[in-house]
């Protein structure tokens, strides 16, 4: 897919691996649409990016809002939105049964709803946007991209509903794939290991670099630079589609 002057959407991109995929695909030429629930952040980075980029307000679990923020990306290219992107989480850490008693039904439903739900709300209703666009010379229409986690398939302890959240998407990734087929619609995954983002920022200096050590190679956190460089690399790349791809420098998680 040609990247320059295509118009883009990206949920949650108003931090971490969302703004990382929004400059990256502005750095390509795209014509970016930042769509997440914080105004600040989101509208600063529209400014700082400049020229073909936008800020609009959404949260993924909201219907409406995804769908103005959709319509909204559309209009900034002639040729309609042709990438999607979800990077809008929470995380949540509590174990099924603890000391205290059974695990919040309310929570797991929040990141489920979050997590899952949200990522599926997006990549509907911009698949439904894509399905009308003039396809290009090699039938494509455009492409969602979703964010799974590695915990998908190394949950730790305390991660029942941030693992099933991101398996989920790693489930459903491969039969949206099969569904948009016949409109040239590409449905692809990244399921990224321990990266650099605002949900480490708050830990001390000591136990990020543990964390970062515990990865075989390289041995350190990942740049959300190289989260938006696959994002890109995807983009381009016809072949990637139904397809979930670990990007974690060969890190499997303990149980702890």
């Amino acid at each position: 897919m040609q990247i320059e002057n295509t118009a883009a959407l990206v949920a949650g991109g108003a931090s971490g691996l969302g703004a990382a995929t929004a400059r990256a695909l502005h750095a390509a030429g795209a014509h970016v649409t930042i769509a997440d629930r914080d105004a600040d952040r989101g509208t600063a980075l529209a400014a700082e990016l400049g020229e073909r980029a936008a800020f609009a307000a959404a949260d993924v679990t909201d219907a409406d809002s995804v769908a103005a923020a959709v319509a909204s990306a559309a209009a900034t290219s002639a040729g309609g939105l042709r990438i999607a992107v979800c990077c809008a989480g929470v995380g949540h850490a509590e174990r099924t049964v603890s000391k205290r008693g059974a695990h919040g039904l309310d929570a797991f439903a929040r990141v489920i709803g979050v997590n899952l739900i949200g990522s599926f709300n997006v990549l509907r209703l911009a698949a439904e946007a894509m399905k009308g666009n003039e396809p290009d010379a090699g039938g494509e229409r455009g492409l969602c991209l979703l964010t799974a986690s590695i915990a998908a398939y190394d949950g730790q302890i305390g991660q029942t509903a941030y693992a099933a959240s991101k398996g989920g998407i790693v489930g459903l990734t491969l039969p949206a794939a099969r569904d948009m087929a016949q409109y040239g619609v590409r449905v692809v995954t990244i399921a990224p290991g321990t990266f650099d983002t605002p949900l480490l920022a708050g830990l001390p200096e000591p136990a990020r670099t543990e964390l970062g050590r515990a990865v075989p190679f390289p041995s350190r956190l990942g740049d959300p630079a190289e989260f938006g460089s696959l994002a890109v690399h995807v983009a381009h790349n016809a072949m990637l589609n139904g397809e979930v791809i670990r990007l974690d420098g060969a890190l499997r998680m303990p149980p702890r």
